[in-house]
């Protein structure tokens, strides 16, 4: 992912944080915008059109952090959203998730770090979800594990794994959004149906059986990766093939 012409739009409203991100991401290259409260930051998104937006969730004002989120993702285009927040703010990271961010970063958090998370974000949205949804067959990064949604196959290595109908359905949507972190009622509901969103015991015992036949150290699992409290992500790019 080159950095060239990608903007990214900076909401927080501590002065410090906004100089340390702008000078992390001037030096990555990217164009920089930054926005103290979240009236300015949904003025700036409609007129601006940034290619990623870094949330803090807690600001003062009349729109917090969920409340960006939630306009920012009525409007269009959507852009990616970092959620940024501290541990304590667990439960509004979840929400945030929930209504629509694409991945989140605790405070405090390394530069090194912060730029990764900002690669994968624009690199994935750069691969397109929607050419992910009209694909035949997806592939992890390194080739080793592959679905065939046609026939409904998929491989791991190179060895033909079984799954169950409800363990195919819960890997096509991890890989669907890899790199993206999926909440426990969002998986929930993708795999299971809207009235489902609260049984994340029920999802656990699912993940546990796919990692056994899908993983290779299934006690260290490379792909399927759990995010404590929060949900799972697939680590790594998915690739889109058509047959």
């Amino acid at each position: 992912m080159k950095a060239k012409g990608k903007r990214i739009l900076v909401v927080d409203d501590e002065e410090v944080i906004q100089r340390v991100l702008r000078k992390n991401l001037l030096a990555g290259g990217y164009e920089v915008l930054v926005a103290g409260n979240g009236k300015d930051a949904l003025d700036m998104v409609r007129l601006h059109h940034p290619d990623l937006i870094l949330l803090d969730l807690c600001m003062p004002g009349e729109y917090d952090g969920l409340d960006v989120c939630i306009e920012i993702r009525h409007q269009g285009p959507k852009p990616p959203i970092i959620v940024l927040s501290a541990i304590s703010e667990e439960k509004q990271k979840v929400k945030a998730l929930d209504l629509g961010a694409d991945d989140y970063l605790t405070k405090p958090f390394g530069s090194e770090e912060l730029m990764a998370r900002v690669r994968v974000c624009l690199r994935r949205t750069q691969s397109s979800d929607d050419n992910l949804k009209q694909a035949e067959i997806l592939v992890s990064e390194d080739q080793y594990l592959s679905m065939d949604l046609v026939r409904r196959q998929v491989r791991a290595g190179k060895h033909e794994v079984r799954l169950t109908p409800t363990e195919f359905e819960l890997l096509k949507q991890l890989m669907l959004s890899a790199g993206r972190v999926l909440t426990h009622r969002n998986l929930l509901r993708l795999v299971w149906g809207p009235e489902y969103g609260e049984e994340s015991d029920y999802l656990r015992v699912y993940v546990r059986q796919l990692r056994l036949k899908v993983e290779e150290t299934p006690s260290h699992p490379r792909y399927i990766i759990t995010e404590p409290g929060i949900g799972y992500v697939f680590r790594g790019q998915v690739v889109a093939q058509n047959l």
